[in-house]
């Protein structure tokens, strides 16, 4: 598996990331066994956030962690900043990228995963009532204490992490994004640039130009999923031309249809890793071998097209 410097820092990490959010579900035997299978196939970074399963899944992967594995051999990251309160009745979500709230969250997270430090901590998504005054503040006093290595966000655009990144004095070296060939909108309006056509419309103020310009490294999520977690296009009769492309492709290369959506996305240049959250341990090493997987650039905008995108 190879591995790429983190947003510059010296943190090592593999291309392909372990996503923990649906570990819950898994039991101890097996999980033991999924997380040292990734281990073996070279992943060696692991993510996580305080809200997946209620903070279970966090106490799962500590237990193992604390009985199997080796700390200083692996990159552990997790998210804060979304919170479920309870107003008149109702269950709210909310964001809260408060100064108290961001370190009162790590300190619940070293617990559960029973470890002293991440090595890197990303807020989960934009708190529209952020200052980031209190942000920098949390970083400044996590990082002191030993608590946080590293600092990175999720789910921000380029203006909202350069409004972050101006106060703080820690570099923010990650942003998690959703980005795959049913959902390539980090891409698109780049690609489709002075055209009419609905992909050329800026959602995100240019976020893949800025990462890539400031040495910020994006951590695609949901890569298989179609819309905001509409579903998954493997195997979608809606997504035939593209599951017929990856499979003549997978063919070629001798992998699977997963492995080359992934590859797809390890292709581009902005040197990306893919969060990979599936807890099926044969699956997982099916789609590892996307690490050996070079597309050609006629393959890769292949690829694009057949899941519906314009080249105009």
């Amino acid at each position: 598996m190879k591995h790429i410097s983190l947003g510059g820092s010296e943190l090592s990490a593999s291309r392909i990331v372990l996503g923990c959010m649906r570990i819950s579900q898994v039991d101890d035997a097996a999980l033991s066994k999924h997380l040292n299978t990734a281990l073996e196939l070279g992943i060696n970074t692991f993510d996580h956030a305080d809200i997946y399963g209620k903070g279970e899944c966090e106490e799962k992967f500590g237990k193992i962690l604390n009985s199997e594995l080796k700390r200083e051999e692996i990159i552990l990251q997790s998210k804060c900043g979304i919170r479920y309160g309870n107003t008149a009745g109702a269950d709210i979500q909310y964001y809260d990228l408060s100064k108290e709230y961001i370190i009162d969250s790590v300190d619940g997270i070293l617990q559960r995963l029973g470890t002293d430090y991440l090595d890197l901590l990303m807020l989960h998504r934009p708190d529209t009532l952020m200052e980031p005054e209190e942000i920098a503040e949390a970083f400044d006093r996590l990082e002191q204490s030993g608590k946080v290595r590293h600092f990175g966000l999720s789910n921000f655009n380029a203006s909202q992490f350069d409004y972050v990144q101006k106060y703080s004095n820690h570099k923010l070296i990650t942003n998690q994004v959703q980005f795959g060939p049913a959902e390539p909108n980090i891409v698109n309006s780049g690609m489709q640039s002075n055209t009419p056509f609905d992909g050329a419309v800026d959602r995100d103020g240019g976020l893949l130009d800025y990462a890539r310009h400031n040495n910020v490294t994006l951590q695609a999520w949901s890569p298989f999923h179609y819309g905001y977690f509409g579903g998954i296009f493997i195997d979608d009769s809606k997504y035939r031309a593209l599951n017929d492309k990856l499979e003549a492709i997978g063919q070629a290369h001798g992998v699977s249809k997963s492995a080359v959506a992934v590859a797809w996305i390890l292709r581009h240049p902005a040197n990306m890793q893919t969060i990979i959250g599936t807890t099926n341990t044969d699956r997982l090493k099916e789609i590892a071998q996307s690490d050996a997987v070079n597309l050609t650039k006629p393959e890769w905008y292949s690829i694009y097209e057949a899941a519906g995108h314009v080249i105009p």
